[in-house]
C-alpha cells in the first residue's frame, strides 16, 4: 500500500508529543528486551505490519530469541517466557483490548510481577505503542522501510526514525 499521509510532516506538533511520550519510554527502569516483546505483542494484536517489523528486528538486534519472537503470539502456551513477561504479556493484552476494563487477574498477577511504578511504566509503554499503531496503520506507513543502524544502535527508515519504540 502507498502511504496517504507524511503524519510527520503533516502535524509535527503532534509528533513531537508521541516523541515527548516515547523519550520517556525509553528512559524508565523496565528492560529493553521487555518493552521489545510488549511493543511487538501490541502491534500483532492490532495488526501493525510497519510496528511489528521494527520491534521484531529491534529484539533480535539486542539479542532475543527467534523462538520467542515466532511463538509470541502464542505466549500463554509456550514454556519460553518468564512469569514477569507473562504478566507483562496478559497486562499488555488487557489494556490493547480494553473494551470491558481490565480482568482482575491480570491486574493481580501484574502487580506479583511490578512495582506500583513499573506498572505505570508498563502502562505507559502500552499506551505509546498503541498509540504508534494508530499512526502506522491508517496512514499506511511502508512496511519493511525501517532499518537498525548497527554501528550505533540507532534507528533509520522512512517514517519514524527515531521517533518509535
Amino acid at each position: 500500500m502507498r502511504p496517504t499521509i507524511d503524519y510527520r510532516r503533516a502535524n509535527p506538533e503532534a509528533l513531537a508529543a508521541m516523541r515527548g511520550l516515547e523519550e520517556y519510554v525509553r528512559r524508565c527502569a523496565l528492560e529493553g528486551p521487555l518493552l521489545e516483546l510488549v511493543r511487538t505483542r501490541a502491534s500483532q494484536i492490532n495488526g501493525c505490519a510497519y510496528c511489528i517489523d521494527m520491534h521484531t528486528k529491534d529484539a533480535r538486534a539486542s539479542g532475543e530469541n527467534e523462538q520467542r519472537l515466532f511463538l509470541l503470539s502464542a505466549w500463554r502456551e509456550a514454556p519460553f517466557y518468564s512469569e514477569r513477561e507473562r504478566a507483562a504479556l496478559a497486562w499488555t493484552e488487557a489494556l490493547t483490548r480494553i473494551e470491558r476494563g481490565v480482568p482482575e487477574n491480570d491486574y493481580r498477577l501484574a502487580r506479583e510481577q511490578f512495582t506500583e511504578r513499573e506498572l505505570v511504566d508498563l502502562t505507559i509503554a502500552v499506551i505509546a505503542i498503541n498509540g504508534w499503531n494508530r499512526l502506522a496503520i491508517p496512514f499506511h506507513t511502508p512496511v519493511g522501510t525501517y532499518h537498525r543502524s548497527p554501528a550505533h544502535g540507532t534507528r533509520s527508515g522512512d517514517q519514524e526514525q527515531e521517533a518509535k519504540p
